[in-house]
């Protein structure tokens, strides 16, 4: 069975652009949906609808694939399941582990869609020792003493840190000291790594933040249409302690991440 510790998906070989690539996992979601609904042929347009992309950057992006579809017909749904599976080095065994078995790592490691796209979880990992030999999802936790022999006897070059902030850096340093070039980072902080390791980071308030600047500016709008204004505060407090304080009176007005 392959392992990711000698093969490199064919993307960067080929020239295919970042943002081509982080859009392929979207078109492969779609087409996957169609494939389990047996829809054989599928439209630029209608795909591109699924993905949440315009038809012109999806015939764009395909085009790096060499595929074209077929004037008239579209695109066989099954044949670009399997183009971009490979081209996401989706049609081999990609062994992960998952390093901190708190409810975030146990949540990821329940998670069921990891083997229906190419990932088998090899193994996971936790520092307190109370935790060792407990099965979660069926497998049992093995404590972070064995963690370079667990890379090593599984050939593991993925991993993800689920761990609290301040553990992560010490793990991604072991991480990859063992051989494991790509990280998932869930931990609310920035990781540093070597060339060579390709780091992506999770962070859900990073993504609250984002949403909550929109729904901001869309009471903003609202409020400059006529719409309704927000909440005066109360009587006798100042508008910008209100704005910056929380129940313990020394929250900042943006968030940690």
């Amino acid at each position: 069975m392959a392992t990711g510790r000698t093969h490199r998906p064919a993307t960067r070989s080929r020239g295919i652009p970042e943002a081509t690539v982080a859009r392929l996992p979207l078109y492969l979601r779609a087409l996957t949906a169609l494939s389990e609904r047996s829809v054989p042929t599928v439209s630029s347009e209608e795909l591109a609808a699924a993905a949440g992309v315009n038809s012109a950057k999806l015939r764009k992006d395909f085009s790096y694939l060499g595929s074209y579809g077929t004037r008239g017909v579209g695109y066989d749904v099954e044949y670009l399941v399997y183009q971009i599976s490979r081209e996401l080095g989706l049609t081999q065994d990609w062994p992960v582990v998952i390093v901190g078995i708190g409810n975030l790592g146990a949540a990821l490691a329940n998670y069921g869609g990891f083997a229906s796209r190419g990932f088998r979880v090899a193994a996971l990992i936790d520092a307190d020792p109370a935790m060792a030999g407990k099965p979660v999802a069926g497998i049992p936790v093995q404590h972070t003493d064995d963690l370079e022999k667990i890379i090593k006897d599984n050939g593991v070059s993925i991993g993800v840190i689920a761990t609290p902030a301040g553990a992560a850096q010490p793990v991604c340093d072991r991480l990859v000291a063992a051989g494991v070039t790509s990280i998932l980072n869930f931990a609310p902080t920035v990781l540093s790594v070597p060339d060579g390791v390709d780091v992506r980071k999770v962070d859900l308030s990073i993504e609250l933040q984002i949403l909550a600047f929109h729904e901001q500016r869309k009471a903003g709008e609202e409020s400059a249409d006529g719409g309704p204004l927000p909440a005066a505060a109360p009587q006798g407090a100042a508008a910008d302690d209100s704005a910056d304080q929380g129940p313990d009176g020394d929250v900042p007005a943006v968030m940690p991440a």
